[in-house]
C-alpha cells in the first residue's frame, strides 16, 4: 500500500515541476519585449469600378556605371547620397599600362612623322626634276608609292593615338548628367572588370512609374491617359501621364509593361517604393473577382521547398503562412494561394521573428 502511495506522490510533485515550468516558461514569454517590424498592407481591397494595378517607381533618368577596362580602382571620389554635376570625376581606375601604350605610340608618331618629311621633300624634288626633263616616269612613280605610304604610316600612327585616348575615358569614369550617386559597388584597391556596374546614379526630381497591365486589360490603355498613383508607404496620391505602353507580354508572362510620368510633385517620393496606379478604364469582369496578389521578395520566408510570409496576426502576433507562389516580376512574386486580400505581412524586422511572436508595427 505505501510503494502505490509513494508513487503517487512522485507524480503529483512532477506534474507539479513540469506545470510551473510551462509558467515560468509562459511568463518568459509573455514577458519578453515586443520585435519592431515593418507591415505593408495588401492594397487590393478597394471596391472601385476602376483598373487597379500594381507599379513601382524609378527614376526617368538613371545609369549604371562600368568600364571597358580591366585595372585597379586607385581612388573613389563619391559615397552614396552625394550629389554629383555633369562630367565630375567619380573613379578612377590605375592607367599605367594604357600610359605605356601612349608613350609607344607618340614615339611611333614622331619617327612617322621624319619619314612622311622626308618623303615629301623627295616627292617635291622628283617633281621638279620630271618637270625638267631630268627624271624618268619610274622614279616619279616610284617616289610617289614612297610618299603616299609614309603619309599612310603617320595617318595610322595618329589615329592609335586616338584610340589610346578614347581608352583613356574609361579609366576615369566621369558623372553623365548631374544627379545623386545611388549605389557603390566598388572600393578602392578592388580590381574593376569590363562591364561591372561600378556606382548607380539618379536624376532627383523625375519620376515614372513601372507598371504590369494584364493581357485582358492592355488594350484599354492609351498613350496620353491621365492616370492616379498612390505612393503605398506614404498613402499619397500623384497625378501621372501613361508614356509607353508595350505591345508583346513575350518575356513577361501575359503582363504588359506600361510606364507612367508623374507630375512634378513635393511629394517625397523615392526611387522603389511600390505604388497603386489607377487606370481611367473599368475593370473587366475576370479582373473584378481574381486580383492578383503580389509581395515583394524582402519579405518572403523560406524553409526548404517550401515559402512563407509573416502575417500581421490579432494582438500585434506574427503569423506564418506557407504560401504558393507564381511568376516573379522584378522585385516582387505572384501569391496564387495562403494569403488573403485584407491580411498585412512583414516585410521586415529587428529581431528574429518566429510563430506567435509578439511585434510592434512601427
Amino acid at each position: 500500500m505505501r510503494k502505490y502511495i509513494y508513487i503517487a506522490s512522485f507524480i503529483s510533485v512532477s506534474i507539479t515541476i513540469i506545470s510551473c515550468g510551462e509558467d515560468s516558461k509562459k511568463n518568459i514569454e509573455d514577458n519578453a519585449a515586443p520585435i519592431a517590424v515593418k507591415v505593408n498592407a495588401i492594397q487590393n481591397t478597394d471596391n472601385s469600378p476602376y483598373l487597379s494595378v500594381s507599379g513601382k517607381i524609378q527614376s526617368v533618368n538613371s545609369a549604371d556605371l562600368s568600364t571597358r577596362m580591366m585595372g585597379f580602382v586607385n581612388k573613389v571620389h563619391v559615397k552614396v547620397g552625394d550629389k554629383v554635376k555633369n562630367g565630375q570625376l567619380l573613379v578612377s581606375i590605375n592607367n599605367t599600362d594604357l600610359q605605356a601604350k601612349l608613350a609607344q605610340v607618340n614615339a611611333s608618331i614622331t619617327e612617322a612623322t621624319a619619314a612622311h618629311n622626308n618623303a615629301k621633300k623627295d616627292y617635291d624634288r622628283f617633281q621638279n626634276l620630271f618637270a625638267e626633263n631630268s627624271a624618268s616616269q619610274k622614279e616619279v612613280d616610284d617616289i610617289t608609292a614612297r610618299y603616299e605610304m609614309a603619309k599612310a604610316r603617320l595617318e595610322a600612327a595618329k589615329q592609335m593615338k586616338n584610340e589610346i585616348n578614347a581608352q583613356f575615358a574609361y579609366a576615369n569614369i566621369t558623372a553623365p548628367f548631374s544627379g545623386v550617386i545611388t549605389a557603390k559597388n566598388i572600393e578602392e584597391g578592388n580590381m574593376a572588370n569590363p562591364g561591372m556596374p561600378l556606382l548607380s546614379m539618379e536624376a532627383p526630381g523625375n519620376f515614372e512609374v513601372v507598371a504590369m497591365v494584364p493581357e485582358t486589360e492592355i488594350s484599354k490603355i492609351k498613350n496620353g491617359s491621365t492616370v492616379e498613383v498612390t505612393a503605398k508607404s506614404i498613402q499619397k496620391t500623384i497625378p501621372g501621364k501613361v508614356t509607353e505602353v508595350s505591345t508583346s507580354a513575350r518575356n513577361t508572362g501575359g503582363q504588359y509593361l506600361v510606364k507612367i510620368a508623374l507630375d512634378k510633385t513635393e511629394t517625397p517620393i523615392l526611387s522603389g517604393m511600390f505604388a497603386s496606379v489607377q487606370f481611367p478604364v473599368e475593370k473587366g469582369a475576370q479582373t473584378a473577382t481574381n486580383t492578383t496578389l503580389y509581395v515583394p521578395k524582402e519579405a518572403l520566408i523560406t524553409q526548404g521547398q517550401l515559402t512563407g510570409v509573416y502575417a500581421l496576426g490579432n494582438n500585434n502576433t506574427a503569423i506564418l503562412r506557407w504560401l504558393r507562389i507564381g511568376k516573379t516580376y522584378g522585385d516582387q512574386v505572384e501569391v496564387l494561394s495562403g494569403l488573403t486580400k485584407e491580411e498585412s505581412y512583414i516585410i521586415s524586422a529587428e529581431g528574429k521573428l518566429y510563430n506567435g511572436a509578439k511585434v510592434s508595427v512601427q
